[in-house]
């Protein structure tokens, strides 16, 4: 998780509290938080990292539309985030 920007991690938020999201349905979660326009060249690069780290899966809906899921590592990465901030966040 240390390796990874910060777009890299609100895409596993993002991931994470969506059931199956498709690209466009994260693009426009990321939109809303950032209040900026997300690129396709931004968005699927990084997507693609996240599954070649092993802590996303992507599947086919259809032959247009990707899914993406964490898997067991992502969710434990995310955890362990979680922790950590945690730690040092008094709120």
């Amino acid at each position: 998780m240390h390796d990874l920007t910060g777009f890299q991690r609100d895409l596993l938020y993002v991931i994470a509290g969506a059931d199956e999201p498709h690209g466009l349905a994260i693009k426009e979660e990321l939109e809303d938080y950032y209040e900026n326009e997300i690129h396709h060249g931004r968005l699927y690069p990084n997507l693609d990292t996240l599954v070649d780290k092993g802590l996303v899966e992507k599947g086919e809906k259809d032959q247009r539309t990707n899914y993406y899921t964490l898997t067991r590592r992502g969710r434990r990465e995310l955890d362990a985030r979680r922790d950590w901030e945690n730690e040092h966040v008094d709120l």
